[in-house]
């Protein structure tokens, strides 16, 4: 009975001690929106996923400081940030995974990866089994617009699967300048949408984090405190 107990109170303080490297981000950015998409059904897997037990967002303390300085920066220009995911638990991670061995079940086929065969998501690396924002300090987000009361168009939504969600399609991110092309799909951006994505790329760049060549709501805080630790505690 007290190796139990003994185990017990090792666990518990484990877990303690593991929330207590995360932090709510709308305590330290209470100006960002959620939209905590693992949470609803809204999802390219159509159901909720593992480990989001509350609607919110949590990140690393340093990591939402750095977040808080890109929100009073885009303040400046009349936007608002709108947070789509923050910390994932490893549990939300292993069920994509179970999800993506699923071939049969396209659910949400046809609003987030139209264009792909299912087969080839893992192929592709559109789902892996670690990811970044296990680590606590990746954010997926976009903008929102104060004057239009919309959220800024980006010319494509959140976690659609193909080329024209990174950031370099139609375009040079790195000089901000428009090229115009198309998918395979047939499918293209404008030169204000694809402007767009800059205007958040860059102030995210601007305050230490870094974007990845596949998505562009996507980034990574460069110091991140925890480069190797996959968190696996629930949203909550």
């Amino acid at each position: 009975m007290k190796i139990f107990i003994l185990l017990f109170a090792i666990l518990c303080n484990a877990a303690l001690s593991a929330y207590g490297q995360l932090v709510t981000l709308s305590d330290v950015v209470p100006d960002a929106i959620l939209e905590i998409r693992y949470f609803s059904t809204y999802n390219f897997v159509g159901v909720r996923i593992d480990g989001y037990e509350q609607p919110k967002a949590m990140m690393t303390q340093r990591a939402a400081d750095s977040l808080r300085a890109v929100s009073e920066d885009v303040k400046q220009m009349g936007y608002r940030l709108k947070i789509y995911d923050a910390y994932r638990p490893q549990r939300a991670v292993d069920h994509f995974v179970r999800w993506a061995a699923d071939i049969p079940d396209t659910l949400m086929k046809r609003y987030f990866y139209p264009d792909l065969d299912k087969s080839v998501l893992f192929e592709q690396v559109y789902i892996a089994e670690k990811s970044g924002h296990t680590r606590g300090s990746t954010v997926d987000l976009t903008l929102f617009d104060m004057n239009t009361e919309k959220e800024v168009d980006m010319g494509g939504t959140f976690d659609f699967f193909g080329p024209e969600s990174h950031p370099d399609f139609c375009g040079n991110p790195d000089t901000d300048t428009f090229i115009g092309s198309y998918s395979a799909a047939g499918r293209t951006i404008t030169p204000q949408q694809f402007h767009n994505r800059m205007i958040l790329r860059q102030a995210m760049l601007r305050h230490g984090f870094q974007p990845i060549d596949t998505e562009w709501w996507h980034f990574t805080l460069k110091d991140e405190p925890f480069p190797d630790t996959y968190f696996d505690l629930p949203v909550k």
